[in-house]
């Protein structure tokens, strides 16, 4: 393993400085070439080392300790601490795509060991570098004609908060209205399909070094976060006949990468709702763009004044219960799923705001309802009508504890008729015996110790067959995974766990996307429209079951904490 490791240092040094020199051989602007090159040796170097000292601590570390004792636990544990902080560190310094890997490494408790998971968490979504005011001036200029002060009436030099990709600043326009202007990091584009391609290179050399760590599935999840321009252009180029340059897949990248794009999925997201879930449509916002002021790097939108949507006491300040919140992000994203087919695959606490719905008047409980605000519209993707469908119907069958429904749509899904009960268990965090538990509320999770440290044994116990099953899948359906456990660990923080009633909610929608599906088939045939009807009906009867059962144990709690 050691050598291993040594290995793997050299080999990817050598590697930079190869890529490097090929590119400014072959580019007809080396000067360029050479300034953006320099990228991919010195992230090669910071990754290679870091990898090998993280193999060298966990083999150290573990010598000679039998497996499985309290000492062995113990020095692993301190090997997983000083390991994720050493992968902290290399994600601040290289940023760009690498702080998108640290935000995809916190989310993945079911792959991860625990403490990766909580120093990630604690960290990335918060610590994003910063870009200069005056880099971000020279941005503006350059994007507006002018420098902020003449653009706007006025705009604050500090960032009201930072991300990977961008960062945001408040500001005034001429005729007094408040925006958030959101402008591109400057060094996002010298960086971006550069570090895919490093990631790529560390991920595949560490398998090969050690087959047992297999993460490749995570580079292909970390490559759909990217701006869709990006990768569309890198991988016409590498399905071409032509040799392309890292210049040339870099110098699509500068010209492609565009805010406006993300500025038409809030636009379509909007439609959706009231297009296809009029009756939700009220309860979810996105900011409104400002055209005349929004460029490929600059996007300036309406200013939100709304708390992160899991500000739980400023929630409550706002005469809103965490509940109806959480109700309501279940809602809105079982729409986008199984009716829409266009789904924001990026719905972190960052990502999301809450505010009472406007001109909604207190109800009898003196309560508002709540507006779900939808923010950072860059990354969506679209559920073709089989993905779709199938999706929805293994979500009744989790739901229902249909161990048919569940293993033919995983199957239909990619997991394989060897992993689908694994499948079940990464959707659910349940272990299978829950998840086939017929109780109305199998699929709960409490949030405590003992939930916690179930999880963490089955991910240690199936780590090899999880990773198969992450590789496997296709990765629209990895995607679906991510925005799955950024909105379950929404949820946690707002209900302290999870709520029977967000799985009614899913199952609820799941099953009138089918059932619309059945009807347009159905049309036209008697017989298969009183099919489709008893079936409805059947289908009712469940819910209201389900819903009966929800109560009584709502009431039971209430009942026991007394």
């Amino acid at each position: 393993m050691r050598r291993a490791a040594i290995k793997f240092a050299f080999g990817t040094a050598i590697l930079g400085g190869g890529v490097t020199a090929a590119a400014v051989a072959t580019s007809d602007d080396p000067s360029t070439t050479l300034k953006i090159c320099t990228i991919v040796p010195l992230r090669l170097l910071r990754d290679s080392f870091t990898v090998a000292s993280v193999v060298a601590d966990y083999q150290y570390s573990c010598w000679g300790l039998k497996q499985g004792s309290t000492e062995w636990l113990k020095a692993k544990h301190e090997a997983h601490e000083r390991s994720a902080y050493k992968l902290q560190e290399l994600c601040f310094r290289n940023g760009g795509i690498y702080i998108k890997l640290g935000q995809h490494i916190s989310q993945l408790e079911y792959v991860i060991p625990e403490e990766y998971v909580r120093i990630m968490k604690a960290s990335m979504l918060k610590r994003c570098p910063v870009s200069s005011y005056d880099q971000i001036r020279n941005v503006v200029i350059k994007e507006l004609g002018g420098p902020p002060e003449k653009v706007f009436q006025e705009f604050d030099s500090k960032p009201l908060a930072s991300a990977s990709l961008a960062q945001v600043h408040a500001a005034r326009t001429h005729d007094g209205q408040k925006v958030a202007i959101k402008v591109q990091h400057t060094h996002l584009t010298d960086t971006a399909v550069a570090d895919i391609a490093t990631v790529n290179l560390i991920v595949s050399f560490l398998h090969w070094c050690f087959p047992e760590l297999d993460y490749r599935w995570l580079v292909h999840e970390v490559s759909e976060s990217v701006p869709k321009v990006i990768l569309d252009h890198k991988n016409k180029l590498l399905r071409s006949k032509t040799e392309t340059s890292l210049l040339e897949i870099l110098n699509f990248a500068l010209k492609e990468l565009d805010f406006l794009f993300e500025a038409r999925n809030s636009l379509k997201c909007m439609d959706n709702f009231r297009k296809l879930s009029p009756h939700l449509a009220r309860n979810i916002y996105a900011p409104k763009v400002f055209w005349n002021l929004s460029t490929s790097r600059i996007l300036t939108m309406e200013f939100m004044d709304a708390p992160e949507i899991t500000d739980v006491r400023a929630i409550r300040r706002l005469g809103l219960e965490p509940i109806d919140v959480s109700k309501l992000v279940s809602h809105a994203f079982a729409e986008m799923i199984f009716k829409h087919g266009f789904v924001h695959c990026d719905p972190h606490a960052a990502n999301m705001m809450v505010r009472p719905l406007p001109s909604s008047k207190w109800n009898i409980f003196g309560k508002k309802k709540p507006q779900l605000i939808l923010l950072d519209h860059g990354l969506y993707r679209e559920l073709n009508f089989s993905t779709r469908i199938n999706y929805a119907a293994l979500w009744k069958g989790l739901v229902f504890a249909d161990v048919k429904a569940i293993k033919d749509n995983s199957i239909k899904l990619g997991a394989g008729e060897d992993l689908y009960v694994l499948f079940a268990g990464v959707l659910t965090m349940r272990p299978w015996q829950k998840v086939v538990d017929p109780s109305a509320d199998h699929l709960v999770i409490k949030g405590n110790q003992d939930d916690r440290a179930e999880l963490q044994m089955y991910a240690a116990q199936y780590f090899p067959q999880i990773s198969e099953l992450l590789r496997r899948l296709p990765r629209v359906i990895l995607l679906m995974l991510k925005t799955n456990d950024c909105l379950r660990s929404v949820n946690h923080t707002l209900l302290q766990g999870s709520s029977l009633e967000t799985y009614f909610i899913i199952g609820k929608v799941a099953s009138e996307a089918l059932a619309d599906s059945k009807r347009i088939t159905c049309e036209g045939s008697a017989f298969g429209m009183l099919s489709f009807w008893l079936e409805m009906i059947l289908v009712e009867v469940r819910f209201l079951c389900l819903k009966i059962a929800m109560h009584l144990l709502q009431l039971k709690k209430a009942i026991d904490s007394h």
